[in-house]
């Protein structure tokens, strides 16, 4: 995939979705930080149903920190691993005390318990800014590879290649775009490749249609 056939799908993605944003529901960067480890493996709109609750609890870092692990655990136990997210909950709590401020670079949130590439990505991007971010969720993989802009399931190398093939600040906004359009369009199992506006460079869709000219 050249630069230019990623530059003509972002334009594509970005007309189609002008404006997509984040579905976790918070309010500051705790909130959202608890919010994306408890997304994982879990549907966002589960996350905003258990955070609801969740957050009208545990209000600051201090709250988390002291937070009961059975406790935690059972208000969160409809995100799946539960025991493990709450672990992972309360330890990156306990970091953000010993702070002044909260991290704002890759290598510092990487420092956070619980926090991957993904994780401080999605943070970097939706609190600080950051337009120069790949977020590689199940989305991002999925779209990516069906449109032939990588081939590769290595959540780490899609992000590597995307940024190297996506224009210059732009794999922030892409990424939401293909959250929204997997959504929407290209899903998992049964993706409607005859709504989509990028089907024309779509590597998948291409071989669909040759396969119909050859029954044909």
């Amino acid at each position: 995939m050249n630069k230019k056939t990623a530059a003509q799908i972002t334009e594509a993605l970005f007309a189609e979705y002008p404006e997509p944003k984040c579905a976790l529901t918070f309010q500051d960067p705790l909130q959202l930080l608890v919010a994306s480890r408890l997304s994982a493996q879990c549907t966002d709109v589960r996350v905003n149903m258990v955070t609801e609750k969740l957050f009208e609890k545990y209000r600051t870092a201090a709250d988390f920190s002291s937070a009961d692990p059975e406790e935690l655990g059972s208000m969160i136990f409809s995100c799946g691993l539960y025991r493990t997210k709450a672990r992972d909950i309360i330890a990156a709590a306990k970091k953000l005390e010993t702070l002044e401020e909260f991290p704002r670079t890759m290598e510092e949130l990487l420092e956070l318990p619980g926090v991957g590439r993904k994780i401080a990505n999605l943070l970097l991007g939706e609190l600080f800014g950051e337009k120069n971010v790949v977020i590689a969720d199940t989305h991002c993989i999925r779209l990516s590879n069906r449109l032939g802009l990588v081939d590769s399931k290595n959540p780490h190398i899609v992000e590597k290649t995307l940024l190297e093939i996506l224009p210059e600040n732009t794999g922030f906004r892409f990424s939401h775009s293909l959250v929204a359009h997997g959504r929407k369009v290209c899903k998992a199992a049964s993706p409607a490749c005859g709504d989509c506006c990028v089907k024309e460079f779509c590597k998948e869709y291409r071989q669909a249609l040759k396969k119909e000219k050859t029954k044909k």
